[in-house]
């Protein structure tokens, strides 16, 4: 064998890890999310109107946060699989509302939101220890504990209590001799008004408030 067909055939092995561990029916694991998120606000008429208040804008600023959970993952063909992710979140939501004639004022949002990732994953074929895949789904959310506050001590900024979104994303399968490690990136778009009802002057001047959320996961199996 000449040295040139040596140097390709050990350039091209690569020692498989669990191989068969894709052609189990059900697996487990849990995962580890960063994330930024932020409101994507709408005007209301009382907005523009110049009797209602001095503000000139109302803008949404991206805020970091985490989150924590667990998968369970159903084979449903050799290239699709069934995710359901339960995960709590802790989510900042921050709006800033200026004014022609007062200081700027921040309305922040916390919440820890209790979700339910459910999604579609679609994976390429395993080339070596290494898979890509493509996921999406919808998530559910609820609050198990909130607290919205501005720097004057009021709160006036009605948030609903539960949210749903459409999430999308991307990632890799790397296949190791214990365990698959998965780093992800996803991207969640809120479909659910998450400006709750009431009246105040932080809330007159907004019609629609929906949640976008940029996520990386590290995902144990």
């Amino acid at each position: 064998m000449s040295a040139s067909a040596w140097g390709q055939k050990s350039h091209t092995y690569v020692r498989r890890n669990n191989p068969e561990y894709d052609n189990r029916t059900i697996t487990y694991g849990f995962l580890i999310g960063i994330h930024t998120s932020a409101y994507r606000s709408r005007y209301s008429d009382a907005f523009v109107d110049a009797n209602a208040d001095t503000a000139h804008s109302i803008m949404a600023s991206f805020s970091p946060g985490f989150s924590l959970g667990f998968l369970v993952n159903l084979r449903l063909h050799e290239f699709v699989d069934l995710r359901l992710m339960p995960k709590v979140g802790f989510y900042d939501h921050q709006l800033q509302y200026a004014y022609t004639n007062a200081p700027t004022q921040t309305q922040l949002v916390e919440t820890a939101m209790v979700e339910f990732p459910l999604l579609l994953k679609y994976k390429s074929m395993r080339r070596g220890n290494v898979r890509m895949y493509m996921i999406g789904g919808v998530t559910p959310g609820f609050e198990v504990s909130g607290q919205n506050d501005i720097s004057t001590g009021s709160a006036e900024l009605p948030i609903r209590k539960s949210n749903l979104s459409l999430e999308a994303g991307l990632g890799f399968d790397l296949y190791f001799p214990l365990f698959k490690f998965s780093p992800e990136i996803r991207f969640a778009r809120g479909i659910t008004n998450m400006l709750g009802a009431g009246s105040g002057p932080f809330a007159d001047g907004l019609k629609n408030l929906t949640t976008n959320t940029v996520s990386v996961y590290l995902i144990f199996q």
